[in-house]
């Protein structure tokens, strides 16, 4: 349906008054009337209102100071001090101000503003939309989770699970827990006496919730403490009751009524002229002005029937440093000034963000900051009534661009330039020698923020750029980038290209002084025309193969659902995490994680469903197959059968080269690191990517990559003897640990080792590893604790790793690589261990990626220096996938693998293993 939500904003108005009231310095009417608040809220709502792609939006307001809780204990909120008088006229002046803006106003005698929004979320998740809460209320913090984000408009900063955790302590469902222990003293809910915030987060996370902490309150070693919750423990009750918001508030309305209303500008601006906002009113106008010509504009593409809801709007306009380029004479001017300047940023605007598809609309270049151009090549006319652009052909662009793209005197630098040459290659482009803005940030501060432009611009230049929806609009009325009338595009395009030059000026001569060179230029710099060309060959997938795999895949899956119902003795909706809790506890009593979550509904997640089936109960087994198939089925082999190129015939993933804060690759659309190798069902996914006619899919991956790292840099000498000698490292690591011959080796004590050896790199605890092996968690400790005594080596390592990270914020690879850990120094203990777990793996993950990346930048040109045909297609963290001539097979697998295992020199040696076949499970 069209009118289905996707995104619902909730704004919380009651939180806003105060906090706009306290901002903003006295100011009245010439009645006298007080207005800061007024003013300060109306301030944040065109904020608020031009910033969002909401579909459906609401102001939420308290009618009245009793509610429900005072019922439930009459001292609720009875400390709080009257509101200051100069505020009280401004209460409904606020909802006025709302309604102005052509917002809903809700607002209910009995319940607080957070028990609407409280409830309004769950109606809006169970309609599948995204929501966003305006406020900073911590109360409403218990309602963030997958699809919910709360977002503190004052700050412009967003709150989700690790801004909860830094503030209680404790993920978002269990914040009523720990404020039903601490209390609040502001809304005078009571809790235990002497607990704050810190001591019930370590309470909860130790005991799960309050009721199975007061349950075994006679544990707490601390005398008073444990007086207190005994003695208290009702009061704890109360308050768990006080601060728990209702999610089933009977609100007048549905979502209908939220359905997002562009603003009258005839009430708009009557009410800010009424409250004689001067300045605000000017601002208002232009900014309705704007809207209302996107509006108009978008009515025009429509046929003209009615203005649309939600357009797009007119950019800055171009800067007087940006030139529109529509002759030859120009462009050789601006070609000039590049060869003068030696450097010069490059930006392509294009259709599409999948560069094998998207058409080249145009081409931005800057060579000094503050300056820039903009090459119409690709743009159109939106109907017969526009006029036809004027620009230059593609095909002189091309052939006058093509020297300086390929001269080596002239630096071209891009912000992910990766794209920008799998577009210029289709048109026959070629750039080098380059840089990226994207990549450079990345070697200097991977880890600690993202690396597009625009935070980018932000972060470093204190910039904001001009929005792509305010180019190019969004949802129904969005249009792509070659129907963008050209004076828009020079000030969208032009500043691209302006603030990647200003960019690199700022972080290139940062290298040297932060001692990120080297992996700068010999990792991530020759990496991304070898990157691109990868992305450029794509694989071959056999749709045949997809579609039978999809109809196997739908037939087991209506099979389980058949097992499914009939082991629980009816139907139900399988996929219902609330339905499939109600069978397993409540009609079938399991016993073994019946725990509700905050919505009432029972936790049905994967690890439970695992504990039950461990137990021995057949139904959720099942549901975890059934779960399986279905993911597969819906990520895999009915999507890629859409993914397929329709000129190449083949896939072509996406490779983030500044994604994960360890160096390693990420790829996505589609997401080829993904599929299971380990379940019978991922392999046989696998077997539908297959090699063209005559040729066979090579797979080098290097063996056990990390263990040898960590054999390496822990200075372990019987593991490196152990991998010199080509030993079975698994049974090794068992034999010196736990005593057993190696003749006498059997499969479970290995498994243990190897599960160990694994877990190690990962920083994984008792409770991990008793999880894992099915074991308890003493007898787990008992085994990591022999372990390190066995080892003390690593331990050592891993003390380093830690202390490296808490010094400097940072650990390295052995490469120079700096991974970025921002939260070592928490003081939240969960959020602490999380990052000093990533602290002691970065460094041996990220020399992994290192090293693959250093074997990637080399295999090319020793393909070509022996005259071998083969083409690199994947690489999937320790693995490098190739397709090759039947006759070429052998010789290149013997290169891929001197290649690789030449990479690195390490005291321990590195081993590739190689397989080919037909397809890609054979290969492996």
């Amino acid at each position: 349906m069209a009118d289905t939500p996707k995104h619902v904003y909730l704004i919380d108005g009651s939180g806003f008054i105060f906090r706009a009231f306290h901002a903003l310095p006295p100011m009245t009417r010439s009645d006298g009337t007080p207005v800061n608040a007024v003013m300060g809220f109306c301030n944040m709502l065109i904020k608020l209102i031009d910033g969002t792609d909401a579909d459906h939006i609401a102001c939420i307001f308290d009618h009245s100071a009793k509610t429900f809780r005072n019922e439930i204990y009459d001292q609720y909120k009875a400390q709080r001090p009257d509101a200051p008088e100069e505020l009280v006229p401004q209460f409904p002046l606020m909802r006025e101000a709302a309604r102005a803006f052509n917002l809903p106003v809700i607002e209910m005698e009995g319940w607080e503003a957070d028990d609407i929004i409280a409830t309004y979320t769950r109606i809006a998740r169970e309609a599948g939309a995204q929501v966003t809460i305006v406020s900073s209320d911590k109360d409403l913090m218990q309602l963030i989770e997958d699809g919910v984000v709360m977002y503190d408009g004052l700050k412009g900063k967003e709150i989700r699970t690790p801004e909860v955790m830094e503030k209680f302590g404790v993920s978002p469902d269990k914040v009523v827990e720990v404020q039903a222990l601490a209390g609040d003293s502001v809304d005078n809910v009571p809790g235990v006496p002497g607990i704050g915030i810190k001591t019930a987060a370590l309470l909860i996370n130790e005991y799960g919730d309050l009721e199975n902490l007061l349950a075994h309150a006679d544990e707490i070693k601390q005398t008073k403490r444990r007086e207190n919750l005994i003695e208290h423990a009702e009061m704890a009750r109360i308050s768990r009751r006080l601060v728990l918001l209702e999610r089933n508030t009977p609100v007048p309305d549905g979502l209908e009524t939220l359905k997002r209303r562009e603003p009258d500008a005839g009430s708009l601006l009557g009410f800010l002229r009424s409250q004689e906002f001067r300045t605000l009113s000017n601002r208002a106008e232009a900014w309705l002005g704007v809207r209302a010509g996107a509006a108009e504009a978008a009515a025009a593409s429509n046929g003209g029937d009615a203005p649309a809801e939600q357009g797009q709007a007119a950019p800055a306009p171009a800067g007087p440093g940006y030139e529109l380029i529509q002759s030859m004479e120009a462009l050789q001017r601006v070609i000039a000034q590049a060869y003068r300047s030696g450097i010069v940023a490059l930006d392509t605007e294009t259709t599409s963000l999948d560069p094998m598809l998207a058409e080249l609309c145009g081409i931005s270049m800057s060579t000094q900051s503050g300056g820039g151009c903009y090459i119409p090549v690709g743009h159109r006319q939106r109907d017969a009534f526009d006029a036809k652009p004027e620009q230059l052909a593609l095909d002189d662009v091309v052939a006058a661009l093509k020297p300086l793209l390929l001269d080596p005197s002239v630096l071209k630098i891009g912000q992910n330039i990766k794209y920008d040459l799998v577009v210029l290659a289709r048109h026959g482009l070629d750039v080098a020698p380059l840089d990226d803005t994207m990549l450079l940030s990345y070697v200097l501060e991977g880890g600690k923020h993202d690396h597009k432009m625009d935070s980018l611009a932000q972060l470093y230049l204190g910039r904001s750029t001009i929005p792509f929806k305010d180019v190019c609009g969004t949802g129904k009325n969005q249009i792509t980038f070659d129907h963008v009338p050209l004076d828009r595009a020079l000030a969208y395009a032009a500043e691209d290209a302006d603030i990647t030059l200003s960019l690199w000026q700022h972080l290139k001569p940062r290298l040297a002084s932060e001692k990120v060179t080297t992996i700068y230029e010999t990792v991530e710099r020759p990496l991304i025309p070898v990157i691109a060309e990868m992305e450029r060959q794509g694989i071959k997938v056999d749709r045949t193969e997809l579609e039978r795999l999809s109809g196997t895949f739908a037939t087991r899956i209506d099979a389980l659902e058949k097992e499914i119902h009939a082991l629980a003795g009816h139907p139900f909706t399988i996929g219902s995490p609330k339905q499939l809790g109600e069978v397993l506890f409540d009609e079938m009593g399991m016993d073994g994680g019946g725990k509700k979550g905050k919505s009432g509904a029972y936790t049905t997640s994967a690890d439970v469903l695992e504990t039950l089936a461990a137990q021995g109960h057949a139904l959720p087994e099942k549901v975890l197959e059934w779960r399986q198939l279905s993911k597969l089925k819906s990520t895999y082999t009915d999507t890629l059968v859409t993914q397929i190129n329709p000129v190449t015939g083949r896939v072509h993933t996406s490779f983030s080269m500044a994604a994960a804060s360890t160096g390693r690759l990420a790829s996505s659309d589609p997401n080829l690191q993904n599929i299971p190798v380990r379940t019978e069902e991922g392999r046989r996914i696998r077997t539908a990517f297959i090699a063209e006619k005559d040729h066979l899919l090579l797979s080098a991956d290097y063996s056990q990559i990390e263990l040898r790292l960590l054999a390496h840099v822990a200075d372990i000498a019987t593991l490196k003897d152990a991998f010199r000698d080509g030993l079975d490292i698994h049974a090794m690591t068992a034999s010196q640990v736990f005593g057993v011959p190696l003749e006498q080796m059997d499969g479970e004590t290995r498994r243990k080792a190897k599960a160990i050896n694994f877990g190690i790199i990962y920083g994984i605890s008792a409770f991990g590893l008793a999880r894992q092996l099915g074991i308890g968690r003493d007898e787990a400790r008992a085994y990591i604790d022999a372990y390190f005594e066995r080892y003390p080596g690593i331990r050592d390592y891993m003390d380093a790793a830690r202390k490296q990270a808490r010094e400097t914020g940072y650990v390295t690879t052995l490469f120079g690589r700096k991974c970025h850990v921002p939260g070592i120094n928490d003081k939240n203990p969960s959020t602490r261990g999380f990052y000093e777990r990533a602290a002691i793996n970065a460094p041996l993950q990220g020399s992994a990626a290192d090293i693959i990346k250093r074997a990637m930048i080399k295999v090319p040109g020793a393909l070509a220096e022996a005259g071998l045909k083969a083409r690199m297609l994947l690489q999937v963290h320790d693995e490098l996938l190739f397709e090759v001539p039947e006759g070429e097979a052998d010789t290149t697998a013997a290169l891929a693998k001197r290649v690789m295992e030449d990479a690195a020199h390490l005291s321990v040696p590195l081993t590739v293993e190689t397989g080919f076949g037909r397809n890609w499970t054979q290969a492996h």
